[in-house]
């Protein structure tokens, strides 16, 4: 087998790389803004496998999506496709009148719509157009959205990492998901770019990166790694974390899954240090840091990184007098559908008094993997036995086939919000349920 192609572009790495050192950040007082966005879903060409036709695809186009948290998008969505479709915002929590199908229908062919969208927490967020996206002529592609924290944030440079994937036919062109890949091969593309060099990214010695890791694929779970460094987990899904090292250096991302990392550079002039993605089934060099002659960045590395500014999020949650929740995922079972084939008029999943804790038992009767997404809130992944939880706040799961996960969250946002559940397979339905704050 040949060896896999690297899959970061060296100018867009160095670009992002070397254009992102972080001047301090403002406090929030006399920051916050409102700020007029323009978005457009459009049809356009792209080149998802390197060496490989363009083929057709469904993209949200619109500038960098970058604010600060406390700010106000005043955003402006065009439809120029032939089908109806439908941004949606991930990551963004307690905003109901954005919440897509309760508050927000598709909007139609040539449609247009506005939004105001108050920005509470800082992080690393997601808005693409996959929500409808099942079984369309089209895969669709979506765009990063960063949220700057209130105050300054020690690193020397921050990057985004956008994991795509595509499944394209003998002819070159991309499929949707929720369409059978039978010949077809699956391609992940970072950044929008599929291959590079190897002639390396620029780093100086105890430099501290921050990579911010979003996973756009429709369906597959990828790992990420740096090669001989510690990989330092700071934030996942857009909210601070206890700052932990990820397990044997790797991070594993489900579909829609965030995670910012920091990485301190240590080794001496001409050090190379490849990074790695593994798509599930084999691993792919993509691109590699280099340390070059110029001096150090700094005359030792920086001591571990503090944790990222609070969101707000409540210190403790009270099982003890939770609301309990069982909810399957997978197998025969007719209280999820589709979203085209929802209707708010349905009966929702639960109902909760705002204020109140809910633990949500999801067992997968799938035969693989399946991802599980809360709209409104985030939540705590629960221990085995019910008496903790994980350091980290999380809106994004996968379950493994079998087994059953308990998580736990407070209903602190009045409204209706969707809950997501799809298989890790190409050809799985993405389905919904909804559940009321009231």
């Amino acid at each position: 087998m040949a060896s896999p192609k690297p899959l970061l572009d060296r100018r867009t790495l160095i670009a992002g790389l070397g254009a992102a050192a972080l001047s301090p950040m403002l406090p929030m007082s006399g920051w916050a803004q409102v700020r007029p966005l323009t978005l457009q879903a459009k049809a356009e060409k792209f080149t998802p496998r390197w060496m490989g036709p363009a083929t057709p695809v469904w993209s949200l186009a619109g500038p960098e999506l970058r604010a600060n948290r406390g700010d106000t998008l005043d955003i402006a969505f065009a439809n120029d496709l032939p089908v109806r479709t439908l941004p949606m915002w991930r990551g963004i929590d307690g905003v109901p009148a954005a919440e897509p199908l309760l508050a927000r229908p598709a909007v139609a062919a040539g449609g247009r719509e506005t939004l105001q969208l108050p920005i509470r927490h800082a992080g690393t967020n997601f808005c693409d157009l996959g929500l409808l996206g099942d079984g369309r002529a089209q895969p669709c592609r979506g765009l990063p959205f960063i949220v700057r924290e209130s105050e300054p944030v020690l690193v020397d440079r921050d990057q985004v990492v956008l994991i795509e994937e595509w499944r394209v036919g003998a002819d070159g062109t991309a499929i949707a998901p929720g369409g059978d890949p039978k010949d077809t091969e699956s391609f992940h593309t970072i950044n929008g770019v599929t291959s590079s060099d190897l002639i390396g990214i620029p780093i100086r010695a105890n430099e501290r990166l921050r990579f911010r890791f979003i996973n756009a694929s429709h369906r597959a779970v990828v790992a990420f790694k740096v090669e001989n460094h510690e990989v330092r987990v700071m934030a996942i899904d857009g909210q601070p974390a206890e700052p932990f090292l990820a397990r044997n250096g790797a991070l594993v991302l489900a579909p829609g899954t965030r995670i910012d990392a920091f990485v301190d550079v240590t080794g001496s002039v001409g050090t190379r240090f490849l990074m790695l993605l593994h798509d599930g089934k084999q691993e792919h060099v993509f691109n590699q840091l280099v340390i070059s002659d110029e001096p150090p960045i700094r005359s030792t590395p920086l001591p571990p990184a503090p944790p990222l500014p609070s969101n707000g999020l409540p210190a403790r949650l009270d099982l003890k007098n939770a609301l309990r929740v069982d909810l399957t995922l997978g197998g025969p079972q007719t209280d999820w559908v589709t979203p085209v084939t929802f209707a708010a008029t349905s009966a929702p999943a639960f109902r909760v008094k705002p204020g109140r804790t809910v633990v949500l038992a999801l067992t997968n009767r799938a035969e693989i993997p399946t991802v599980f997404h809360l709209h409104g809130h985030h939540f705590r992944l629960l221990d085995r036995l019910d008496d903790g939880w994980k350091p980290f706040w999380l809106d994004t799961l996968a379950i493994e086939a079998g087994q059953t996960q308990r998580i736990a969250f407070a209903a602190q946002h009045v409204g209706r919000w969707l809950i997501e559940s799809m298989a890790t397979a190409w050809s799985a339905p993405r389905l919904v349920r909804w559940y009321s704050v009231e």
